[in-house]
C-alpha cells in the first residue's frame, strides 16, 4: 500500500526535550522558524506548556511569553501542536495551583495564536470519565484541534483489550486525530503489526498517527511498518534533534519512504538548511547530537521515556551523580513494579525517576518519599498511576507518613474553587498582568521570574544566513584567533581582536 506521507515535526519540542533537556533557546527557534514554516510539514510542535515555561524562566532566563509571540508570528502557514490540553495544575511537580489559573493559561495560549492543536494524553480510564467529556468541547470552543494520545507501555495489565477499550473511548469524543504514543521507544515491528490494526479499527473514522522514540533503535523500522499498515502521519525530528532518545530523523524517514514507493511532499533543501543551522547551535552551546541508537534491551525494563532521559541526566549531573545513571535506571524498574506499573509517561515517569534518584543518593529506600509518590498512594491520579495494583505494604507505609495527612489537606484547599481575583492576591497582587501572574504560579516564586526579567533580551544566534555576524561571533569566542581577513575584489575587511573584543577595520 503506497500512501501520501505527512510529517509532524518534533524538533523544537520533543527533540529539544529528549536530547537538550528542553534547552533550545528563543534565538535558535527564531533563526530556523521561517524555513520550518515552509518545509511542508503537516504540524510543527512548539514548547507551549507550563513544563517548558519553567525551564525557559529558571534555566534559560528567557521570557516564554515573548517566545510564544515570536513563534506565533513566524508560523503562519503550518499549524502548530503541543502536548497538553486544559491545564488543571500549572506546577505538575510541586504544590498544585488553582484550576482557574490553568484555564487562564490555556485561553491565553489561544489568544496569542501560537498553538493550533492540543495533544491530550489519554492515560487513565478515570481521566476519560472525569476530564475528557468537558475538555474536548472546551478546547474546540477555544479554537484548538484535538489529538488524543493512546500511550503505549508494557506490563501485565496493558493488554490488547486494554488498548482497544482506551481507543474506543477516546474516539467517542470525536477528536481530529488519535495517535499511538510510544514515549519509551518500546514498539517493535512485530508488536506494531498486532497492535496498530486494533487501534485503527477502534478509531473508526478518526485518523491515526504514530509517535515513537529511537531509544531501542527500532523506531525508524516501526515507522516504515506503520506506512505499510496505512498510517501515514509520522512524528519526526530534524538532526541533530532526532535519533538518540528523540524521534527518527525526518531526512532518513523521507528517503526510505520514497524508496518504498510512498509520496512525501517536503522541501528537502530547506530541511537540510535547517539541519545545518541546528548543528551550528549545538556546536556553539556544546549540546548533544542525536545519533542512531544501538539496540538496548534494558529499555524494556525501566521504560524511561526519551523525553525524560535527557532531563534525568541533566539533574544527576547537578547532584554530582552523573556516573550513577545505570543504578537509577535499575531502581526505576523496582519502583515501577512496587507502584503497580504506572504508565511511564509525564508525569509518572518523572515521579518514578526522581524517587529512584533519591534512593540512590541517600542509600535508603523510601525513607524520603517525594510528594507525588505519596499522592499516588492516596489514589489522586487514578488507575493508570498504578494505584489499584500498588504493593499494599508499601502503600500502608507511605500513607502512615505525617506528610500524607498534610498533603491531603493541602490538596483539598488548593484545588477548591478559587476566583481569578483570589488567585491574583495569592500569587502577587491585583496589579499583575495575566502573563506575570501565570509565570509566578508556574515557578511558585517571584525570585526566578525577577531574575529572568533582569537577564535582558534573549541571546541571538548567527548562522550561515548572516556570515559576517558569524565571523564576529567566532572571533569573540576564540582566544586563539587574533584576526580574520575577508577580501572581495579590491575590498578587504579585517576583523582583529583587541583587549575589549573584536573590532572591524575596513581597508
Amino acid at each position: 500500500m503506497n500512501v501520501d506521507v505527512r510529517i509532524l515535526d518534533t524538533s523544537l519540542r520533543d527533540g529539544s526535550q529528549s536530547l537538550w533537556a528542553s534547552g533550545i533557546r528563543y534565538g535558535m527557534m527564531q533563526e530556523v522558524a521561517d524555513d520550518l514554516d515552509q518545509v511542508g510539514f503537516e504540524y510543527i510542535e512548539v514548547p507551549a506548556n507550563p513544563i517548558f515555561f519553567k525551564k525557559m524562566v529558571r534555566d534559560l532566563k528567557e521570557n516564554p511569553w515573548d517566545t510564544m509571540r515570536m513563534l506565533a508570528s513566524k508560523f503562519t502557514r503550518t499549524p502548530t501542536a503541543c502536548m497538553g490540553g486544559i491545564v488543571r495544575n500549572l506546577n505538575t511537580f510541586g504544590v498544585p495551583t488553582p484550576p482557574v489559573l490553568g484555564e487562564l493559561f490555556t485561553r491565553r495560549m489561544a489568544e496569542i495564536g501560537v498553538l493550533n492543536r492540543a495533544q491530550v494524553m489519554c492515560n487513565t480510564l478515570d481521566q476519560i470519565d472525569r476530564e475528557l467529556p468537558g475538555d474536548v468541547p472546551r478546547l474546540h470552543e477555544m479554537g484548538y484541534d484535538v489529538a488524543i494520545a493512546i500511550s503505549y507501555t508494557i506490563s501485565p495489565r496493558h493488554t490488547d483489550e486494554y488498548y482497544a477499550e482506551k481507543t474506543r473511548l477516546a474516539a467517542a469524543f470525536k477528536p481530529e486525530r488519535l495517535y499511538l504514543k510510544d514515549q519509551g521507544g518500546l514498539l517493535t515491528p512485530d508488536r506494531l503489526r498486532t497492535l496498530l490494526p486494533i487501534i485503527v479499527r477502534e478509531a473508526g473514522d478518526v485518523p491515526v498517527e504514530i509517535h515513537s522514540h529511537c531509544t531501542t533503535g527500532l523506531a525508524p523500522i516501526v515507522y516504515l511498518e506503520a506506512l505499510k499498515l496505512g498510517v501515514s502521519t509520522l512524528h519526526c525530528g530534524i538532526p541533530p534533534l532526532a535519533n538518540g532518545s528523540a524521534q527518527p530523523s525526518v531526512l532518513e524517514i523521507v528517503k526510505n519512504a520514497r524508496l518504498e514507493g510512498h509520496n512525501v511532499s517536503v522541501d528537502d533543501e530547506r530541511l537540510r538548511a535547517v539541519s545545518e543551522r541546528l548543528y551550528t547551535f549545538a556546536d556553539i552551546e556544546g549540546m548533544p547530537i542525536g545519533r542512531p541508537s544501538a539496540y538496548d534491551a534494558d529499555q524494556y525494563n525501566h521504560q524511561i521515556p526519551g523525553g525524560v532521559i535527557s532531563n534525568l541526566r541533566f539533574q544527576l549531573e547537578g547532584l554530582g551523580l552523573q556516573d550513577r545513571l545505570d543504578e537509577v535506571l535499575q531502581e526505576c524498574i523496582e519502583i515501577r513494579r512496587e507502584l503497580g506499573y504506572p504508565i511511564m509517561i509525564t508525569p509518572y515517569s518523572q515521579y518514578v525517576a526522581t524517587q529512584a534518584a533519591v534512593h540512590v543518593a541517600t542509600g535508603a529506600r523510601y525513607e524520603t518519599v517525594i510528594d507525588p509518590i505519596i499522592r499516588i498512594a492516596q489514589g489522586a491520579f487514578g488507575e493508570d498511576s498504578g494505584y489499584t495494583w500498588m504493593d499494599p505494604n508499601l502503600k500502608d507505609r507511605i500513607l502512615s507518613l505525617p506528610r500524607a495527612a498534610e498533603l491531603a489537606e493541602l490538596h483539598e484547599r488548593s484545588t477548591s474553587e478559587m476566583t481569578l481575583k483570589e488567585a491574583r492576591v495569592a500569587y502577587g497582587g491585583l496589579h499583575l498582568s495575566d502573563e506575570e501572574l501565570l509565570l509566578r504560579a508556574i515557578l511558585q516564586n517571584e525570585h526566578d521570574v525577577e531574575q529572568m526579567h533582569a537577564a535582558g533580551p534573549p541571546k541571538r544566534y548567527a548562522t550561515s544566513s548572516s556570515p559576517l555576524a558569524d565571523l564576529i561571533r567566532r572571533l569573540e569566542s576564540s582566544s586563539s584567533v587574533r584576526y580574520i581577513q575577508v577580501r572581495s575584489g579590491d575590498d578587504t575587511l579585517v576583523l582583529q581582536r583587541s583587549a575589549s573584543g573584536a573590532n572591524a577595520i575596513d581597508r
